[in-house]
């Protein structure tokens, strides 16, 4: 076990080190380059995507609830404890690279929302499969490469997506309840298979309640935080910017400390180039791939732009009243003292709260995403058997201990981006080809 664990590190540190960072930060800048800065231009429209109401398209859920059930994966403890690690290893600076990221990583959504629209396919059921195995095989032909995206998926989806979500929930209630993990673990595993055996619809209809409530709840938390320190934003946002180019307040004082822990837990937590979300976006009812690209690309936006920024700025602040000194603790444990000690008595809870919401929902959305992944290697009879294996991986979360179950998960969470981002290079001209159809659709009348 030792030596499996040493070799799950070593792999999970070249998986998540500078080479593939380059790579998924770098893909993001070539697509905002090739659209001409796209995911900035058409912002606006994208939002009004969101939140419009449109003529009913082909699909199986609407673009707002293949938007929340993609939020519902992606927004988790990443927002909370991420960004935490990120400002403890890379200084308050760490926070400015998150929003690099999470900018250039707007086309990287775009992007994988326009591939998996464009390459969808209905399944046996009638329901739309797609994502970055559809597009790699449809597109280029690749399906060996397909595989291996879906293997991956399939995989990490028991880790990042159930058993390590489960557990961060389990962990949570006892600290702050003291229950204990098997009766935590007896109630999350209900409330996760009342869901995730109904499928596609149930997943989006408990998604779109969850998680505009939990984001909107621990987002005015922030807010709440922030303007009764209004004097601490100030200095606070002058110190991320002035960190982000000088290093100070970093593990060993370097520049590259800020800008690699920032780049890494910023693409952790918005999964842009990862190809999770495009899985929930082939699902979305809409009458054009660009469109949907647009709803998916604010998805990185909320997740990181928004949620991540409240945690970051707070931390901040927290950092610059104890005297530039986060007291030796990182994680969730120093974010839920940053929020207690801004906001005593309440700020605390939110953060907990924050936690146990975030990871449920998580658990949702990635069953989804691993169920399409495993009915892709294993056909449609497979999605049984994978939900009710997936439901009992959430109880096992609870119970047990998971140090080398995180090292998995980490590692190939990190590697389905491989196999996505060389889909999404080579495509890239499919992806300006449909923007551009889009605008001139637009622009007739043909479209709305």
């Amino acid at each position: 076990m030792q030596n499996l664990q040493s070799i799950m590190e070593t792999l999970s540190g070249w998986v998540w080190g500078p080479y593939m960072l380059v790579l998924i930060v770098g893909t993001g800048v070539f697509l905002t380059f090739r659209l001409l800065f796209w995911q900035f231009r058409m912002l606006p429209l994208a939002f009004k995507q969101v939140f419009g109401k449109h003529p009913s398209h082909e699909g199986d859920i609407s673009q707002f609830s293949s938007l929340m059930t993609a939020l519902s994966a992606t927004i988790g403890t990443g927002n909370i404890a991420g960004v935490a690690t990120a400002c403890v290893l890379g200084g308050p600076g760490a926070v400015f690279w998150m929003w690099m990221t999470a900018l250039f990583g707007m086309a990287t959504k775009y992007g994988e929302g326009v591939l998996a629209v464009k390459y969808r396919v209905k399944n046996e059921k009638g329901e739309m499969s797609g994502g970055p195995m559809y597009y790699i095989e449809r597109g280029l032909k690749w399906k060996w490469l397909a595989l291996i995206f879906a293997f991956f998926g399939a995989v990490a989806s028991f880790g990042i997506g159930s058993s390590v979500q489960s557990n961060t929930v389990a962990l949570a209630v006892e600290n702050g309840f003291g229950l204990e993990t098997w009766i935590t673990g007896v109630i999350i595993t209900a409330f996760s298979a009342l869901v995730i055996l109904g499928g596609i619809k149930s997943i989006a209809r408990a998604s779109s309640f969850i998680v505009p409530i939990m984001a909107i709840g621990y987002v005015v938390g922030g807010l709440i935080i922030i303007f009764n320190n209004l004097e601490l934003v100030g200095p606070a946002l002058k110190m991320i910017f002035t960190y982000a180019f000088t290093g100070e307040a970093a593990v060993g004082g370097a520049i590259g400390a800020a800008i690699r822990y920032g780049v890494a837990r910023g693409v952790f937590s918005n999964e842009a180039g990862m190809g999770s979300a495009p899985i929930a976006a082939a699902a979305a009812k809409t009458d054009h791939p660009a469109r949907q690209g647009l709803v998916s690309m604010t998805g990185t936006f909320i997740d990181t732009i928004i949620v991540c920024s409240i945690t970051g700025i707070v931390l901040v602040m927290g950092f610059i009243m104890a005297g530039n000194d986060f007291g030796g603790q990182t994680g969730a444990v120093l974010t839920i003292g940053v929020f207690d000690k801004l906001l005593p008595g309440v700020g605390g809870w939110v953060v907990t709260f924050g936690i146990i919401f975030f990871a449920y929902s998580t658990i949702l959305g990635w069953s989804y995403y691993g169920e399409k992944c495993a009915t892709y290697l294993l056909g449609e009879k497979f999605v049984l058997p994978y939900r009710i294996i997936y439901i009992a991986t959430v109880f096992i979360g609870c119970i047990a201990t998971l140090d080398l179950v995180w090292l998995f998960a980490d590692t190939f969470n990190g590697l389905m981006a491989i196999p996505n981002l060389i889909g999404l290079l080579l495509l890239s001209g499919v992806i300006a080809k449909e923007s551009k159809d889009f605008i001139a659709r637009r622009k007739s009348g043909e479209l709305y």
